[in-house]
Order: structure tokens, then C-alpha cells, then sequence
């Protein structure tokens, strides 16, 4: 039996698409073998968002060269100039409680920094009838939670006759039998509309938590990097999201150290930090991306005042954090488990609907369950809780 073996890089887009391929090749006969094995096919699926990514991508394709000289290695992902042709079965996501639904493909910005918009291509959208099938057929599988991604979420239907939305799909979710949650996996702020903001207020089964990209709080930074936003316009959304969603969790993306970036222009960052008080933040040192506007910019920021920047806006964030899951402690919360704790399988974890990370003690089997679990202790990056 010939055998297999993925490695993926990036965001949930990807995942999504490696799960695609793994039931592909499951469909044809093939074994996914574990990390440690040799296989006759490696598929790296890469991203390119980062210099670092590339480097991993670059990494998985010399190690499964040196673990098996004559397997056949297919790469794809954004660090590839062709992205394969859309594979529309639908996937079994073995191993996950939570199933990826890739919505949309294609980026219609172009951030000065990214060169995803030019490897992607312009957005395209899959049609709400086949998004709804498709999430159908996850929950008849048995997922109580679908994520709904894209290259570009927020334009999901613009390129649909007659013009659809995310709040279209929200809706008829809705009324899926078996499925108990709707993620959104990242929102540019200006494609979250009013319309948008009152279907997750009003909607029972959407998560309560948003990943907004900010990447800077200065207007002369964010001009540079040809974002669609400013530090007001930021602020305006943040404050209406927490005034509709009192315990909506916000995660975001902040880059530092973008060619030009003054102590001021970090100082909004933090300033609008503030605002928006998030649960987590991906922090990012600019890295340089041939063929992008940004890499012909300058001045450059010395590293050693981007280390600094790192860990100052770390430091920060994670007061942010720690007074969000302060706001839970001792209440009673949905909780998707997903696994057993790997360093002490007496413990299962998983996800409440605003992200927090949740973990309890359990000889039963409780994968896969949604729980009203109350939350008792908080220990660094999660809960300890008990069963209601």
C-alpha cells in the first residue's frame, strides 16, 4: 500500500486544503503514515505571509528529501507560483472536532507588505448553495462546530449574481440540525458592515470571538502599508463590537518595525491596544517580502528597537489577556472538548465559544462533547474547570 504524508504551514485556508487532499488520497488507497515514518508521497502545503514561513516550507521539503530520496514531493500553497486546481470533495478531517469550510479564495486588497494577494489571486466565492451543502454534510458527520475561511473572508459573495455575504450564510446555518457553532476564521475591518455586526449580535450558534487584523494604530503606518483603515476608524468599530457583544473575545495581528516606524507610530499601536483590549495578539516583526511595495521602503528599523517594540507590546498584551479571562472566572460557559491533555491525559481541553482555553478532569470519554463546564481557576493560558 503506497503511503503519505502532509506537512502545513499557515492559516486556517491551508488547513482547509490539506484536509481536502488527505481525503483524497485516503479515497485512492493511500496511508497517512505518523511524523516519524517514511512515506512514498510528501505534500507540503506552504505559506509565504512570512520570511520565516518560507524557511519552514523550505525545511519540510529538504527533510522529507533526506527521509525518503526517492519519494515523490508535491508542494503547494502560496509559495507557489500555480495554486491547484479546487478539489471539491468534501473532507473527513480525521483527528479534528472542528471541520474547516473554505468559502472563498482570492485577496482583492494589496497590502504594500503581503504578497498573498499576488499568488492568490482575485477573490472568488464558493456558491451559498454548495457552502450549505457542504456544511451540511459536516454536521451529518457528526462536527458540532464548522469555521468558516478564506484567503479574504470578509468579501465572501461579491463576485456572486445576485450578490451574497457572510450574514447570508450565518443564516442559513442557522437552521442546520446538529451543528451547534459558527467560527469565523479572520475579518478585515473594513468588510465587517452593520449588517454583519447585528447577524453575529442576533445569531445563536456564532462564536463570540473575532480575529480583526490591525498589523498598526498609526494612520502614516497604516497609509504606507496601503491598509483600507485608520486609527479612528479602528477605534469606532472595537467600541461598537464590545457595545453589541459585551463578552465578544478580540484576537488580532500586529507587525512592528514596518520601514518607518517612529516611537510615536508604535505608541498609537498601544494606544489603540487599548481600545480594543484583545485576548491574544500574533506579534510580527516585519519581514522583508521581494516583489512587494514595502520592500523597496525605507528607512529601516534597527532590530535591536524591534526587539525592544516585541517585547514591550508582549508585556502589554498580556495584561489584555489576563483581565479578559479575569471577566469568566467562576461562570458557567459551553466548552467544544477536543482532546485529552497530552502532559496529563487525566485532563480534557477544550474551547468555549470566545476562545478561552479550558481544561477538566475527566475518566470518561469526552471527546467531541459540548459541556456546561464552570470555570474555577485560571493557570497561565487556561481554565481548570468542572462539570455542571
Amino acid at each position: 500500500m503506497k503511503t503519505f504524508k502532509i506537512y502545513t504551514l499557515g492559516c486556517k485556508v491551508n488547513q482547509y486544503d490539506t484536509q481536502v487532499l488527505r481525503e483524497k488520497y485516503l479515497g485512492q488507497g493511500y496511508q497517512e503514515v505518523a511524523p516519524e515514518e517514511r512515506a512514498d508521497l510528501y505534500i507540503i502545503n506552504t505559506c509565504t505571509v512570512t520570511a520565516a514561513a518560507d524557511k519552514k516550507s523550505r525545511y519540510y521539503i529538504n527533510y522529507s528529501r533526506r527521509q525518503n530520496p526517492r519519494a515523490r514531493i508535491v508542494v503547494t500553497g502560496c509559495a507557489v507560483n500555480k495554486v491547484p486546481g479546487e478539489i471539491k470533495k468534501v473532507s473527513g478531517f480525521a483527528g479534528h472536532t472542528r471541520a474547516f469550510l473554505k468559502i472563498q479564495d482570492g485577496c482583492d486588497n494589496s497590502c504594500s507588505y503581503c504578497k498573498v494577494h499576488l499568488v492568490r489571486g482575485r477573490s472568488r466565492s464558493k456558491s451559498l448553495n454548495d457552502v450549505i451543502e457542504e456544511a451540511k454534510e459536516l454536521a451529518g458527520k457528526g462536527f458540532k462546530e464548522i469555521v468558516l475561511c478564506g484567503v479574504c473572508l470578509g468579501l465572501y459573495g461579491r463576485d456572486l449574481q445576485p450578490q451574497q455575504d457572510l450574514a447570508d450564510i450565518i443564516i442559513r446555518m442557522e437552521k442546520i440540525s446538529g451543528l451547534e457553532r459558527i467560527r469565523l476564521s479572520s475579518l478585515e475591518a473594513w468588510d465587517i458592515t452593520a449588517k454583519l455586526i447585528d447577524c453575529l449580535a442576533g445569531s445563536k450558534k456564532i462564536c463570540q470571538h473575532l480575529h480583526i487584523p490591525i498589523q498598526s494604530g498609526s494612520d502614516m503606518v497604516l497609509k504606507r502599508m496601503n491598509r483600507k483603515s485608520s486609527f479612528d476608524s479602528y477605534a469606532k468599530l472595537f467600541r461598537k463590537l464590545k457595545k453589541k457583544m459585551p463578552d465578544l473575545a478580540i484576537s488580532t495581528d500586529i507587525m512592528v518595525g514596518f520601514p518607518g516606524e517612529t516611537d510615536s507610530d508604535f505608541q498609537e499601536t498601544l494606544n489603540l491596544l487599548r481600545i480594543a483590549k484583545p485576548l491574544k495578539v500574533h506579534i510580527f516583526p516585519y519581514s522583508l517580502r521581494p516583489g512587494t511595495p514595502g520592500a523597496k521602503m525605507t528607512p529601516l528599523v534597527n532590530p535591536k528597537i524591534v526587539a525592544e517594540r516585541v517585547a514591550k507590546l508582549k508585556f502589554t498584551t498580556d495584561k489584555f489577556a489576563a483581565n479578559y479571562q479575569k471577566k469568566f472566572l467562576r461562570k458557567t460557559l459551553a466548552v467544544l472538548i477536543e482532546n485529552r491533555v497530552k502532559e496529563d491525559p487525566r485532563y480534557w481541553e477544550g474551547h468555549t465559544g470566545n476562545y478561552l482555553k479550558v481544561r477538566v478532569r475527566s475518566g470518561a470519554d469526552l471527546s467531541n462533547q459540548l459541556l456546561k463546564l464552570k470555570l474555577k481557576n485560571i493557570k497561565a493560558d487556561h481554565f481548570l474547570a468542572e462539570i455542571c
